[in-house]
């Protein structure tokens, strides 16, 4: 869909809202504001759980439903029908399974692009990202993330760029164009001793006016009258489960949700307004490890991430709230059995993901050592067959530049030594193409039809905010 039709469109799209909810009379009665409707976004936060099955939403429901006796934040928007719910069509330009750097682009420029870039279409065209538009119209803007805040989803919303792997570039992009709020990983492409290049971004943020944060307290203390640039670690952010069990990456790197406040709380006073994205980017990377600790308790360092939203959003009154993924990864669910209700209960114990597992043994450790480490990380026995074969991918370890497994750690058989464990199954180690969960609250809301092509959302968001004219 492009612009033109999309707007010339918009007036129809409360009337089919209506007619594909008769009961309209009752809607409000549970939730769902239907003033809304005439309301301006003055501001948007875009909260995106990077890689997410609907297997993996479901499995953290579960799980805190089980272990808390009450669910995910995301499904208890769905229970008390206080948001609009579609699907989204999240095909790229060359091919119906996407990557993050052109699902993100789609929402960022509203064209399909390849795989691989940003903003940038096959013929070089350039599409101007949908962050640039918002600030070029007055209102602040930002991005935070748990993987390199260069990395493709938050880029896809702010830059144009031939190649999603350019992240040296993308940092300086984003001193360019004065973003104002960008915090996540990837101190491997700001510090000077990391670059190829040598130059120190941060002291270049530092003379255009940022603070620069790289600790939790200093992200804290840091003043909201003034744009902050928060890199807490090399590449990646740890995964939550490995964060909350270490008193030292407690104290240093913060949660998703508390980036998230402070990056509302540094915007929520602009007089025109603010833009937000906030990603749950190390969701994907668990899925593409297997690494089904990773994964739920990143879903639901997301999941506390929309809570800080809504909190926001609810109060203020005119803040569009968009809770989605970019695409779907591994597909993982809990597998039919006699003991499934047990075994995934006993997800409850692990302490620490497989990633903090396998990056600790070496081809010198032992088979007592290896099973030492896996039962106090995941309360489980494995054989000492199990564990050999595990050891054996040690013998020959080799490292490129591969992005979410470089050193080829083996996290496909210690998910399936886990599975008789835990009765979780996953389908494969890569993105597939889920149609995805998308849901909305507040100004703009009720715009949204039950199946929508990711490129209507950049479209849907400039008409929530009605700026759909300027460009």
């Amino acid at each position: 869909m492009n612009r033109r039709n999309f707007f010339k469109k918009g007036s129809l799209v409360a009337l089919g809202t209506t007619l594909l909810h008769p009961i309209g009379s009752l809607i409000n009665d549970v939730g769902y504001d239907v003033t809304d409707k005439n309301k301006k976004a003055k501001n948007i936060i875009i909260i995106v759980s990077d890689g997410m099955s609907i297997g993996t939403l479901n499995m953290a429901d579960l799980y805190l439903s089980r272990k808390t006796g009450t669910g995910s934040n995301w499904l208890d928007l769905y229970k008390k029908n206080k948001v609009s719910r579609g699907l989204m069509d999240m095909a790229s330009a060359s091919s119906i399974v996407t990557d993050s750097a052109a699902a993100s682009s789609s929402w960022g420029g509203g064209v399909r692009i390849e795989n691989g870039s940003l903003n940038v279409s096959k013929s070089g065209e350039e599409h101007l990202p949908i962050w640039q538009k918002f600030k070029t119209s007055g209102k602040k803007a930002g991005c935070v993330t748990s993987v390199p805040i260069t990395h493709a989803t938050p880029a896809g919303f702010c830059v144009n760029s031939k190649s999603r792997n350019a992240q040296e570039e993308i940092a300086e992009k984003y001193l360019e164009l004065k973003f104002d709020v960008m915090m996540g990983g990837g101190d491997d492409y700001f510090s000077s001793n990391k670059r190829k290049d040598k130059k120190d971004m941060y002291q270049e943020f530092i003379s255009k006016g940022y603070q620069v944060v790289n600790t939790k307290q200093a992200m804290l203390s840091a003043e909201t009258d003034k744009p902050i640039l928060g890199v807490f670690d090399n590449g990646g952010l740890p995964y939550a489960l490995d964060r909350q069990n270490s008193k030292e990456l407690v104290q240093k790197i913060p949660t998703l949700a508390e980036m998230t406040q402070k990056a509302i709380d540094v915007m929520k006073d602009h007089s025109k307004g603010f833009v937000l994205q906030v990603e749950a980017g190390k969701v994907d990377w668990a899925a593409h490890g297997n690494d089904i600790a990773g994964l739920i308790h990143d879903q639901i360092d997301h999941d506390e991430a929309i809570q800080i939203a809504m909190d926001f959003a609810e109060q203020d009154g005119e803040t569009l709230v968009i809770i989605t993924t970019d695409h779907g990864n591994a597909n993982p669910g809990v597998i039919y059995g006699s003991d499934a209700n047990d075994n995934f209960d006993a997800i409850q114990k692990y302490t620490q993901t497989n990633e903090w597992i396998l990056n600790g043994i070496g081809k010198e450790t032992s088979i007592s050592q290896i099973k030492e480490r896996i039962n106090y990380a995941n309360n489980i026995a494995l054989t000492n067959e199990e564990c050999r074969q595990l050891l054996d991918y040690y013998k020959d370890i080799r490292t490129d530049n591969g992005l979410y497994n470089p050193r080829h750690l083996p996290f496909n058989l210690l998910a399936t030594l886990q599975k008789p464990h835990n009765s979780v199954g996953w389908i494969s180690m890569q993105h597939s193409a889920d149609y995805v969960e998308l849901a909305m609250y507040g100004p703009g809301s009720h715009l949204l039809k039950p199946f929508i092509k990711n490129t209507d959302l950049h479209y849907l968001m400039l008409e929530a905010a009605e700026i759909q004219n300027k460009f």
